[in-house]
């Protein structure tokens, strides 16, 4: 996904120069193209993400569109005050880019594990929180989040999946994406994890299960609308997400369900145990252990087909 988003960014900074990248002191081998060919849009802070965000705000209030890029939590959790106060008080043109989304950086520890990101950030009045699922939504997202011109967070992990967008198709925020048809139950999820469902969904089909997949590449503002009719269309919602499941997507799905007083035939979250940190290995093997892996999917979709309607 990192390398789509630099390319998309690159090519949006071609034709308008006011955008700038900031990295602190990281991406050397994604970036370098981008500096080459963009010098006057690239800047280089070091190991200092907080001073970063206060750059930023500065840039955007004199008229640029920036964006921040470092690792998993180091642009987010590490400078959350200057996000709060700086950036999205003053409604700045920033746009924070984690790379490294979930378990990306698994071999690294709990230290650059991004899993409570998406409940903290979409908490902060005035952020936009994008996560997408492959390359064409990341492309998408790019774009869109320079023409908003608002604060935002798109979080993308190493991914390089692109899931065959259909003829004519558009990256919208705020909309959902369906990836899947299938009336007998709908997966909800974002981020790359969402590779792992369409396996799972796909592997379903071929045992005769209709199971309809949405990429909810935006959590904030999220698409209220395709969650209720899910909800009220078919057979049940389960939400995945490479993320806690305090606060995350399946907590944000939850809030539109309550506040609709819809309740879907079915509900189910397949998330990260919020009590629990994560030890050392790569992301497929800290996926596996935590059932986000398609074989571990696949047999908890079909649990939930199996267990009585709610009244």
């Amino acid at each position: 996904m990192r390398d789509a988003f630099i390319a998309a960014l690159a090519e949006a900074t071609a034709s308008d120069p006011s955008i700038i990248l900031m990295t602190g002191d990281l991406g050397f081998n994604v970036l370098d193209n981008f500096e080459a060919a963009h010098p006057n849009s690239y800047l280089n802070v070091g190991v200092a993400e907080q001073n970063m965000a206060m750059l930023a705000t500065g840039c955007a209030l004199s008229g640029r569109t920036v964006f921040t890029y470092s690792i998993a939590n180091f642009p987010t959790l590490r400078c959350l005050e200057m996000l709060r106060n700086d950036v999205t008080y003053h409604d700045a043109a920033v746009v924070t880019v984690a790379v490294g989304g979930g378990y990306s950086y698994g071999p690294l520890g709990m230290s650059h594990h991004a899993t409570e990101d998406l409940a903290i950030l979409r908490a902060i009045p005035g952020m936009t929180v994008v996560a997408p699922s492959d390359t064409f939504e990341v492309v998408g997202a790019t774009h869109a989040l320079i023409e908003a011109g608002r604060p935002a967070y798109l979080r993308i992990d190493k991914s390089q999946s692109t899931h065959e967008p259909t003829a004519g198709e558009r990256f919208e925020l705020g909309k959902a994406r369906r990836l899947r048809d299938g009336d007998d139950l709908t997966v909800i999820s974002c981020g790359g994890v969402t590779g792992q469902v369409l396996a799972a969904v796909d592997h379903l089909a071929n045992l005769g299960m209709a199971i309809g997949a949405l990429s909810m590449h935006t959590v904030k503002p999220i698409d209220s609308e395709a969650i209720q009719l899910a909800a009220t269309t078919t057979g049940g919602i389960v939400t995945v997400e490479e993320h806690v499941s305090t606060g995350g997507l399946g907590s944000a799905v939850l809030e539109v369900l309550g506040d609709a007083e819809i309740w879907p035939r079915r509900f189910h979250r397949c998330a990260l145990d919020p009590n629990t940190w994560a030890g050392v290995g790569t992301q497929d093997h800290l996926r596996s252990l935590a059932g986000l892996d398609q074989h571990s999917l696949a047999k908890e979709f079909e649990r939930v087909l199996q267990t009585t309607s709610a009244p």
